[in-house]
């Protein structure tokens, strides 16, 4: 039987109840969503996003990156590259479900991006190229993904493209995710013969009318030469699911034909432990299959109640605290981005766990020990916004006019304070000299860089002590230019910016102890203190640690914090070339002081000279940042390609064929590839494509480090 659905009849029956959005809760908790759409670079996310808010009528336009006017690529570097830079956030309904949306970059430069958005949602949307299958960004948001413990359902698009594959796609999530991924659709047809999915679930066929934009559809029977392939796919979804959760294993027994509504709440719970990966497929650009997508949001993915309650600790006591999601709890949210509007000034994005955010109360950030008011908040749609006179338990929006809240800051009640966990950011592995033009832009530059840094924790503005210098951090040679580009057009502010520069780091290889006296006279007063340090190395990625093994007797407490002072400023600078220290144990073991001599800038200079002579004599290194880097190459180039990646001290981890194409894996030194896409372009006469993205830090080879000293 063939069901012709109405066009635009679930947006009437679902856009139609955003009269309340002012008025505050929309919808009980249970009918929230929070959920960000997460692939590679190009997979579709931001088209798939766009075909959402079409079908939930949030827009009555489509819009399309390649020509520029997605509503959630906003920003003019967005559109003029085709490229996701910042996430967008936006609200829209389906199914009488609100669905709160981040729409995040695949860019690795962009990475933060992902980072931040993550910790902040109940839920996402792999989304994974039916051509490319799973890509190197795909990875590293997945990975993302599961070190915030976020529920995932799969998307595989572009089902309609010359050389898509949805069962390759699927083993390759099982096989470089580690993913439980099981089909719930199946596509009908493949490439440009692909014509809608096939629904494991309710075991129907669904196509879609294209005069339509995909809004008609038609839910017809499984055509004949499709029903034994569906039937043999809609057991093996039952028996992964049996495998997992015993309520449905009790409902095969007693008829293997499990209903379909029971199937559906068996999905979701093994979806919201996190032990299964439905699999779907469609087109978004050719708007098929994004409303059962959109219904599977609804279906699997978990709504505020479902999660876990957030945990923190009271900022004196370090009591461990947890928040379930209730508007009538006391108050628990995380900033986790701020934006620089040029109308609005500052905003600051937060999530709110616990309590309610209301327009005109108080708020206490625990950080400083101070509170502020709230003067405006708003409901997030990219770029545009709607006031609202309070955000809710479990709901996404901004505040407007927070001067002291930065990204990771906690929103509490004064009486009831807790810390929530802050986000940690990768190191940027690369950076750039910056000057102003003129005198006349010498303080609109600084203004603009501290605004760009308090928006982007990777974006790390440092002045050289040497030169007086600025430098300026960031993830890529893509980052960097965008740093740049928006300097000149967001800010009016005309910049000389040097060559890009690798970001090294230095650490020590072995353990060693160092103690130094400090005694002189500074302004007819004599001062003394002598501090005595151990330092050993930490394992790679550790950071830096700083321990007091010393009695207050020896060094009093009042001391310390000098003491500590003193070695932050030598981690900073590093005893080598100036480059951070990473990866050390600091052991304060010992020293001297005196009643009457010692000061507090006695111990900070002991401690900085015994730091320095610890770190020369515990052997030193720089450490690189290395690359892992992917390309796919044609096969009768690949010598050629081989033999460049050997000449920029590349290391191959793996090689592999897909189709007519050689895929290479390998690593990198980041100082090697600057340049890199003009000359693999001119190797490959313009057919290899590349992706990289930071792999790990590693030590500089002899021949490199004697170079890199004596600059």
């Amino acid at each position: 039987m063939v069901v012709a659905l109405e066009n635009n009849k679930k947006r009437k029956s679902t856009a139609g109840n955003a009269i309340s959005e002012a008025d505050g809760r929309d919808r009980g908790l249970s009918m929230v969503r929070n959920i960000g759409v997460i692939a590679h670079i190009d997979a579709g996310k931001t088209t798939t996003t766009e075909r959402i808010l079409y079908y939930a009528g949030k827009v009555y336009k489509v819009g399309e990156v390649h020509d520029g006017t997605a509503v959630m690529d906003y920003m003019d570097q967005e559109k003029e590259r085709g490229i996701t830079i910042t996430s967008a956030a936006t609200t829209c309904f389906w199914n009488d479900c609100q669905i709160n949306i981040i729409d995040t970059p695949g860019h690795v430069d962009f990475t933060v991006e992902v980072e931040r958005s993550l910790r902040v949602l109940d839920g996402a949307i792999g989304v994974f190229c039916g051509v490319g299958g799973v890509q190197p960004q795909s990875e590293t948001v997945w990975r993302q993904a599961e070190r915030y413990s976020v529920p995932r359902i799969a998307f595989v698009n572009k089902m309609d493209r010359m050389g898509a594959d949805f069962d390759m796609v699927v083993a390759d999530m099982r096989k470089s995710l580690g993913s439980n991924a099981v089909p719930v659709q199946l596509p009908w047809g493949s490439e440009e013969n692909f014509k809608g999915v096939i629904d494991l679930i309710d075991l129907k066929a669904v196509s879609y009318d294209e005069s339509s934009k995909g809004a008609d559809m038609v839910v017809e029977a499984i055509p004949a030469e499709l029903g034994a392939d569906a039937e043999r796919a809609r057991a093996h979804l039952i028996e992964s699911v049996a495998e997992i959760d015993e309520e449905i294993l009790e409902a095969y027994l007693e008829n293997p034909d499990v209903d379909s509504d029971v199937l559906r709440a068996a999905i979701r719970r093994v979806v919201l432990a996190s032990k299964m990966l439905p699999v779907l497929c469609g087109s978004s650009l050719k708007n098929r299959g994004v409303q059962q997508l959109m219904d599977a949001v609804v279906s699997y993915l978990p709504s505020p109640l479902d999660m876990p309650p957030v945990e923190g600790v009271h900022p004196k006591t370090d009591a461990l605290l947890k928040y379930v999601a209730d508007d009538g709890a006391s108050l628990a949210a995380l900033v986790f981005k701020v934006v620089n509007d040029p109308y609005m000034g500052k905003m600051a994005f937060v999530r709110v766990y616990s309590g309610v955010i209301k327009k005109s109360a108080n708020i206490f950030n625990p950080r400083l020990g101070k509170r502020e008011r709230v003067s405006r908040l708003l409901r997030l749609h990219a770029n545009d916004r709607t006031d609202v006179d309070m955000i809710c338990a479990g709901e996404i929006g901004a505040i407007v006019g927070l001067k002291n809240f930065t990204t990771g800051d906690t929103l509490c009640s004064e009486n009831m304070p807790v810390e929530l966990d802050r986000i940690k950011f990768p190191e940027p592995v690369i950076f750039m000299a910056i000057e102003p033009r003129s005198s006349a832009d010498r303080d609109k530059l600084v203004d603009a860089l501290d605004a760009m840094a308090a928006e982007d924790p990777t974006c790390c503005v440092k002045v050289n002590e040497d030169t007086g210098q600025k430098v300026i951090s960031g993830m890529g040679e893509l980052h960097l230019e965008i740093i740049k580009d928006r300097l000149k057009r967001e800010y009016n502010v005309e910049a000389n910016t040097g060559k890009p520069m690798v970001a090294y780091h230095e650490t020590i290889t072995t353990t060693a102890t160092a103690e130094y006296k400090f005694d002189r006279e500074i302004g007819d007063n004599r001062q003394v203190a002598s501090v005595i340090l151990e330092v050993s190395p930490l394992p790679r990625r550790e950071g830096v640690k700083i321990d007091f093994e010393v009695s207050t007797n020896i060094i009093p407490q009042a001391f310390r914090k000098d003491i500590e002072a003193g070695l932050r400023d030598v981690i900073m600078t590093g005893a080598l070339a100036n480059y951070t220290l990473v990866d050390l144990l600091v052991k304060v073991v010992g020293g001297t002081c005196d009643s009457e001599l010692s000061t507090d800038v006695a111990f900070r200079s002991a401690s900085v000279m015994a730091l320095r002579e610890a770190v020369t004599a515990a052997g030193p290194e720089l450490l690189e940042p290395i690359m892992a880097l992917e390309i796919v190459t044609p096969a009768e180039v690949m010598g050629d390609v081989l033999g460049d990646l050997n000449s920029r001290r590349g290391k191959v981890k793996g090689m592999e064929t897909r189709g007519d194409m050689q895929i290479v894996q390998a690593g990198v030194p980041l100082a090697e590839l600057f340049g890199y896409s003009t000359v693999i372009r001119s190797l490959t006469r313009g057919r290899a494509t590349y992706t990289m993205e930071p792999e790990e830090f590693a030590i500089v080879p002899e021949s490199i480090k004697h170079v890199l000293l004596s600059r």
